[in-house]
């Protein structure tokens, strides 16, 4: 899509700063933009690529706008105002409405004219798919599962039976949303699957990235709130909650019943026990293990940052000889009471 600045600031409500009529028909790096780009000034470190900058037109803060070489959008939250802009000139292609001959869908289930099916779709019995829903090529929905308004399964996307989907979602290739969780129960030396009989619930404004999974529940449901955004690689357990508007980013695991709250974020590699409890507002940094609830706002970290080998083989050792180390402590402690009680005995 191609606009003028000026029309592009008061759609995103920023104040210009230069020729309204300046054209940008796309989002492009500082150091790389070219005559109809629009870029954004968000880290300081990059401040150096605005002098030399060939785009038509920049997002930035006002600290930053006396620096801009060329017409600037004026922000408190580059960032932010550039997410919309890109929106707005990169929209999603519009869905038209049909089903492509290859598709095999169950006559009982109930499509919306509006909605697109790809190719290689299989669509199973009593299936829902909402007004204006993109369903991508090869993707299985199983038997009553249900799709809300606008959501889009970009392609190959596994909706087991049972699983609803809200409006306005997007999953990505590869995502298996509703697979019977990881429940089992020991015979001896052999192990009996126990049945998962709830369902994936997602609500709207979801996004699930490529190859995630996420667990139906044993008997209640697994449930994935509202505005709720997951990276690739993530592997949801059965029965976990998570509350509106958190995000988690790539190859993090968290495992079952574990309830999570509202504004969260995880970042990479986190690694989360079951049946915890984290409240919200809570934040953990990368590779964070997590054995114990978290109930209070805050940011948590546990991974140990890398360092040169040697260092780290001599401080794996010494690791080794933390727990004889604490009893000797322990046995000093106890000898220096000891001394301190006979020479200073009660009453003197």
């Amino acid at each position: 899509m191609t606009l003028q600045i000026g029309e592009l600031a008061a759609r995103l409500g920023l104040r210009l700063q230069g020729d309204p009529r300046v054209v940008v028909s796309h989002i492009a790096q500082l150091d790389r933009a070219g005559p109809q780009s629009l870029s954004f000034l968000g880290d300081p470190s990059y401040r150096a690529h605005l002098a030399t900058t060939g785009a038509a037109a920049v997002i930035l803060r006002e600290s930053d706008a006396a620096a801009s070489p060329v017409p600037a959008l004026i922000s408190d939250n580059p960032y932010l105002a550039f997410a919309r802009a890109a929106q707005l000139l990169h929209p999603e292609p519009e869905v038209i409405g049909g089903i492509h001959p290859s598709a095999v869908i169950d006559p009982s289930a109930r499509i919306d004219p509006t909605a697109w099916i790809g190719p290689l779709t299989v669509i199973e019995a009593r299936v829902v798919v909402g007004p204006g829903v993109f369903i991508g090529p090869g993707c299985i929905l199983g038997e009553g599962v249900e799709i809300g308004a606008a959501s889009r399964l970009v392609a190959r996307v596994t909706l087991c039976a049972g699983t609803k989907v809200g409006q306005r979602a997007l999953i990505h290739p590869g995502a298996v949303i509703g697979r019977a969780g990881f429940g089992f129960a020991k015979d001896g030396e052999c192990w009996v699957r126990i049945p998962q009989i709830g369902r994936a619930v997602l609500g709207d404004d979801v996004e699930i990235g490529a190859n995630t999974t996420v667990d139906r529940g044993t008997i209640g449901d697994t449930i994935i709130g509202n505005g709720v955004k997951l990276d690739n690689h993530i592997q949801i357990g059965h029965n976990v909650v998570i509350g509106e508007h958190t995000a988690i980013a790539a190859n993090t695991g968290i495992s079952g019943s574990t309830r999570i709250g509202r504004n969260c974020t995880l970042a990479g590699a986190v690694g989360m026990a079951g049946h915890l409890e984290i409240g919200d507002n809570v934040h953990f940094t990368g590779m964070a293990m997590v054995t114990r609830s978290f109930k209070e706002p805050g940011v948590y970290s546990s991974g140990i940052p890398a360092m040169p080998n040697r260092d780290w083989r001599r401080n794996v050792a010494r690791f080794k000889q933390l727990d004889e180390l604490a009893r000797r402590i322990k046995q000093l402690e106890l000898s220096l009471a000891a001394m301190n009680s006979t020479h200073n005995p009660r009453g003197s």
